[in-house]
């Protein structure tokens, strides 16, 4: 029986005791991983080690795989009407909000962000996102199509069966739902992977998987590092569907192995590098907000921030003035403080590669207007930094930092800076705001990116898609196009009197 990890908890947001499993959770118990081996869980705001939890191998993703395969033949898929599979995803949403303060805390100890963005934008979005697709269930149908007198030719959308799930470390229960949801929701079986840096709130989901009715082998969550579970997840012949969210690089990998192995499809939601757009014609105060928030917010681990900011000369030094007096004005320190906005970055690893690029922006000539530095010596906190005189061909406009660096840019013209905001290999989301509606939605149009904000920025909702352009992905999740990944569709012809 896999060990459990208790922690209690006396902040000024959150006091209580948590209990969670450590081991992998397959065809519905708690194991132990067949080779034995642990990942250490550290804590950002520390860099102390949290604890130590069981790390999968390829051994374990084909004995997940199996179960999910037999339970989707046997207890779920077309077995278990969409109404009994949305009374389910209801009752999971339910249990999840029971516990919303327990799964926020943990999201907060392992990730570092701060814990009021945890409850809400994270697990409150998760739940919201369970019961959207809960909704969904009985909903999967198909058409019938006019051909001739003497047929009956009709679609149906069915299940795909045992579908691959590898979620990123930035967003983890808001990630793992709007994984799980549709494809539950469809009638698939699942094995997911949570990132090896981020997999307590995961650990303490798995819990609630039983107790909200669902059949052993529906669901299972394999903790392990992304060559190992991961390629296996990728590469598995009994896996006919893989969606992964996180880097570019990573995506690739997974894009090739799911062809060599069994061509499965992939659904890659990966990197961005985009552009926020700012007229001088725009209410400045509110353009100044939603630029911070599109930037800053989660300490810039965020797909889609808004790092490249191009403002108009006009209003250039008044846009830099507020831009500066908000950022100086930012919380960073401890996640668990209710004044909190920015807690640390997630990683020892991510931290070095944060200040590389900050680094190299200084060497490419680029001028630090603000922060760039490290803050303290505990933990793996950075200064909200802003660069300016930035220009096109630098690595720090050009590559995703995934880190509270903002990049500001002058620009004279409208072509001028769609022409700029599309010179990315990118194409995640952007932003434009101007109080011109015919221009804000003429550069909405002109912008190329899937997601796009008009006077707002980072407002993903759940009911509209969201994907990407370009090296940006592949598919779309989130809103009723999320139910595309998880069917296939069947052209049924019935012969209604032809005659040969």
């Amino acid at each position: 029986m896999p060990a459990t990890f208790t922690k209690t908890f006396d902040t000024p947001t959150y006091k209580g005791t948590i209990t969670i499993p450590l081991g992998l959770y397959i065809n519905g118990q708690h194991v132990d991983p067949v080779e034995g081996g642990s990942i250490e869980v550290v804590n950002p705001s520390t860099g102390k080690v949290i604890t130590s939890i069981a790390a999968g191998t390829k051994a374990d993703i084909d004995i997940a795989a199996t179960a999910a395969e037999k339970a989707y033949k046997t207890s779920w898929g077309l077995r278990v009407s969409g109404t009994e599979r949305g009374k389910l995803l209801f009752k999971l949403a339910d249990l999840m909000e029971q516990r919303i303060d327990q799964f926020a805390a943990l999201d907060a100890l392992a990730n570092g962000k701060a814990y009021k963005t945890a409850y809400g934008r994270d697990n409150t979005g998760g739940i919201a996102v369970l019961r959207y697709y809960a909704g969904w269930a009985d909903k999967i149908s198909g058409k019938t199509i006019e051909t001739n007198d003497k047929k009956l030719s009709y679609t149906r959308h069915e299940p795909i069966g045992v579908v691959g799930q590898i979620i990123p470390w930035n967003v983890p229960m808001f990630s793992l739902t709007l994984k799980i949801a549709p494809a539950l929701a469809t009638g698939n079986t699942i094995v997911l992977k949570p990132s090896e840096l981020t997999p307590l709130s995961a650990l303490l989901f798995t819990t609630l998987i039983e107790e909200a009715g669902f059949p052993p082998g529906v669901i299972n969550i394999v903790n392990g590092y992304g060559p190992t579970a991961g390629q296996a997840i990728s590469e598995h012949p009994i896996i006919r569907k893989v969606t992964f969210t996180g880097s570019t690089l990573t995506g690739r990998k997974i894009m090739e192995a799911a062809a060599k192995s069994n061509l499965k499809p992939v659904t890659l939601e990966l990197g961005g590098k985009s552009p926020t757009v700012i007229f001088d014609d725009v209410d400045l105060e509110q353009a100044v907000k939603w630029a911070i928030h599109g930037i800053y917010f989660n300490h810039g681990q965020n797909c889609s921030a808004g790092s490249r900011i191009f403002v108009q000369e006009g209003i250039y030094d008044a846009f830099l003035k507020q831009f500066t007096e908000q950022a100086l004005a930012i919380k960073v320190g401890d996640p668990f403080q209710e004044e909190t906005y920015q807690g640390p970055q997630v990683s020892q690893t991510q931290f070095d590669r944060i200040m590389g690029y900050i680094e190299a922006g200084k060497v490419d000539g680029a001028k630090v207007h603000l922060g760039g530095n490290r803050i303290g010596n505990e933990g793996y906190f950075i200064q909200p930094t802003i660069f300016t005189e930035c220009q096109p061909h630098m690595k720090i406009v050009r590559e995703e930092i995934f880190g509270p660096v903002a990049c500001i840019l002058k620009f004279k013209t409208e072509e001028e800076v769609i022409e700029q905001a599309n010179d990315t290999t990118y194409g995640l989301a952007a932003s434009v705001f101007t109080k011109d509606i015919d221009k804000g939605f003429r550069v909405a149009h002109a912008i190329e990116a899937g997601n796009m904000w008009i006077n707002c920025s980072n407002q993903a909702e759940i009911q509209m898609p969201f994907g990407g352009y370009k090296q940006s992905g592949i598919g779309r999740e989130l809103g009723e196009y999320a139910l595309e990944n998880y069917t296939h569709v069947k052209a049924v012809h019935v012969n209604l009197g032809l005659r040969l």
